[in-house]
């Protein structure tokens, strides 16, 4: 359960575990809202087409939504003898012996507090099984073996939890700053093209020649412009490192900026292996970064991205340009970071190494290492 972080899987894998480890017919998880009834429920032993044909789940009434506010177990001997069962729909499979166990987060509170609140502890979810393989109903063993994986469970749920918000955080973060790029070139350059332009018409009677050289410079702003937006769905696009790997999302990325920029940039790779999804997503990222501040701010003819495997089945990624370069101790000092402390953070997350080499007149190299799996 605790090597996955999509909350989903996690939920997944408690209840197929719950079901295989108690030996029961069914299995289901249910993750309380807000207003009493289930954000997410998942089940196990159930077919699709069942699971289609039984329709909306309950929420304000029945054994299920019942034990969203209890933190302790229930077990019956048949949940359609039990006060609060309310029935089932048609396609529902027949149910007998219940056994249900809340997966309860009794260090934290909501708001993350490391005491309970006046409520009790939190309910994180509620895994339900019924019909005991073989016949009869479940026993205490049975009861104890559940509160366990329950309290492995909550560890995970809230692992994955917490995992899915700090990546809520970061791509918050990410449209923040294409937000501020975005405003700081496109914005300006657009406010410029349109007093330029602006000029060029009171100009076009009586200095003609005057009013030719500021279209001209409306065409160069409407470029730059076109060029700016052009990078910006780049980093918009969600890449496919999924679908297609770390090697050809990065060609693909590198082809776009090449036909987008005046400079030439090229990509090659060598010997890369898959690596862990976190590492690609941060070499991918640094990259991103890398050929951004190239582009932007170093005035390069060209661009090299090169990514290379290496022997202990880890990768190298470096990012060259032929451009001014800069020195990273006035930059830091003028408060200007050019994304180079977020490349590091990117790194040291996924246990890589980062390294800068720069300085005025030589072009600026940034390398990234990882271990790899």
């Amino acid at each position: 359960m605790s090597r996955h972080l999509e909350v989903r899987e996690v939920l997944r894998r408690i209840t197929a575990s719950a079901r295989r480890l108690l030996g029961a017919e069914y299995a289901a998880l249910g993750v309380p809202d807000d207003h009493g009834g289930f954000a997410q429920f998942v089940v196990d032993g159930v077919t699709d087409e069942q699971w289609r044909a039984i329709g909306p789940l309950p929420r304000q009434h029945g054994v299920l939504a019942a034990m969203l506010h209890e933190t302790g177990p229930i077990r019956l001997d048949d949940v359609r003898r039990a006060p609060a069962f309310g029935g089932w729909p048609e396609a529902h499979p027949e149910l007998g012996a219940f056994l249900g166990m809340p997966i309860v987060d009794a260090e934290h509170d909501e708001d993350g507090d490391e005491d309970e609140d006046e409520d009790g502890p939190e309910v994180l979810g509620v895994i339900y099984l019924a019909n005991k393989r073989g016949g009869g109903g479940f026993t205490d063993h049975d009861e104890e073996l559940l509160r366990i994986l329950a309290a492995h469970a909550a560890l995970a749920l809230t692992n994955a939890r917490l995992y899915e918000r700090s990546r809520e955080l970061t791509l918050a973060g990410e449209r923040a700053r294409i937000a501020h790029d975005l405003h700081d070139a496109v914005s300006q350059k657009l406010f410029s093209l349109r007093l330029t332009a602006k000029a060029a018409a009171k100009l076009v009677d009586r200095d003609p020649a005057r009013a030719r050289a500021e279209l001209a410079e409306v065409a160069r702003l409407a470029a730059e412009a076109a060029d700016e937006l052009r990078a910006v769905v780049v980093e918009l696009r969600p890449a496919a490192l999924e679908e297609d790997g770390l090697s050809a999302t990065l060609a693909s990325q590198v082809q776009v900026l090449d036909r987008a920029h005046n400079a030439d940039i090229a990509f090659a790779a060598d010997r890369v292996r898959a690596l862990p999804q976190a590492q690609e997503a941060a070499l991918l990222r640094v990259a991103q970064e890398a050929l951004h501040n190239a582009l932007r701010h170093s005035g390069a003819g060209r661009v090299t991205v090169t990514l290379a495997g290496t022997p202990e089945r880890g990768a190298v990624l470096r990012v060259s340009d032929n451009g001014r370069g800069f020195d990273p101790g006035a930059v830091r000092r003028a408060g200007r970071h050019l994304g180079l402390a977020s490349m590091r953070d990117r790194a040291a997350a996924v246990g890589g190494r980062l390294t800068l080499d720069s300085s005025p007149g030589t072009g600026t190299i940034v390398e990234m290492e990882v271990p790899g799996a």
